[in-house]
């Protein structure tokens, strides 16, 4: 199946994502970092909107942008605050928690995202795909007793219900996503996705532009200051990445919405290993465990998958 395929593709890029995030949020201030996040991913897909627009030199591709009207765009900005809020909870989040527990947190995501596609769209596991999930859950049980012996309690840290409701918003988005991108004849919007993606971007730069020049900015003397990083740009190109394949495996005949965002949450292996190798962070035996039951519910789905 080309979209599972594309979606482990896409999860290996987005743990590359959050080690760059991880390192960009180090002693530095949130805000400006999600903005320019937010106008590195804009200035990567203008030229492809642009080129599209006043030349044929795209189309017929998969990076052609075509003409979209109100009726399009009222969903891209809708998208867009979703995704806007969950990445806010997330960045301030994951500043706080070390990457070898946000991570797997996030793996859990696809949880809230299976019981939305079984409710909305009618889609059906086989027993491998409800072993997957039910191996995540209980990883996400034993993660929380690895936090506490960093002195993390998830029933009282504020970072990390913050982490769980970027979470939820991200199922959300990553339901509203299929709705979107789905052919009109299988009950979606059949919206292109890379109209969705580029446009998505800009409204996203836009909003930000807003939150920093009457949030941040009148108060960043008296806050963490912002520093430059060029992991800044390395965070756009990864998640754009990770968005183009994400997006064009939803596109696809079949293509599951609770598989692929569980497959995508697989870029917690990435991460962790990024948090071992680069961030040092400790009690790495007793996580290691719970990675092992994030890999053992992916095994479970590409089986149940083929």
């Amino acid at each position: 199946m080309l979209w599972l395929s594309l979606a482990f593709c896409s999860a290996a890029l987005l743990g590359f994502y959050d080690a760059f995030k991880k390192k960009s949020l180090k002693d530095n201030a949130v805000i400006p970092v999600l903005f320019l996040n937010t106008v590195f991913s804009t200035l990567l897909f203008l030229p492809f909107i642009l080129c599209s627009q006043y030349t044929s030199w795209l189309d017929g591709s998969l990076f052609h942008v075509p003409a979209g009207g109100w009726y399009e765009h009222k969903y891209i900005v809708l998208k867009s605050c979703i995704v806007l809020s969950s990445w806010t909870c997330g960045y301030f989040a994951i500043k706080h928690l070390p990457l070898t527990i946000a991570g797997p947190i996030n793996a859990t995501r696809p949880v809230m995202t299976l019981l939305g596609a079984l409710l909305l769209f009618g889609e059906h596991l086989n027993l491998w795909q409800w072993a997957g999930v039910t191996l995540s859950i209980i990883s996400f049980f034993l993660l929380s007793k690895s936090g506490k012996k960093e002195g993390i309690d998830f029933k009282h840290d504020r970072w990390i219900y913050l982490l769980l409701l970027a979470a939820a918003l991200g199922a959300v988005s990553g339901l509203y996503d299929k709705y979107l991108v789905a052919p009109v004849a299988e009950g979606g919007k059949g919206i292109d996705q890379m109209l969705m993606q580029s446009w998505y971007y800009i409204y996203q730069m836009a909003l930000m532009g807003i939150v920093m020049l009457t949030l941040w900015w009148p108060i960043r003397k008296h806050s963490t200051p912002f520093r430059w990083d060029p992991c800044i740009i390395c965070i756009s190109v990864f998640l754009s990445a990770a968005d183009f394949i994400y997006f064009y495996a939803l596109s696809l005949p079949d293509a599951m919405i609770s598989v692929v965002s569980m497959v995508r949450r697989s870029s917690v292996v990435v991460s962790f290993f990024c948090g071992y190798l680069f961030f040092h962070e400790k009690n790495l035996k007793a996580k290691a465990l719970d990675l092992l039951l994030v890999l053992l519910g992916m095994l479970c789905l590409w089986i149940g998958g083929h």
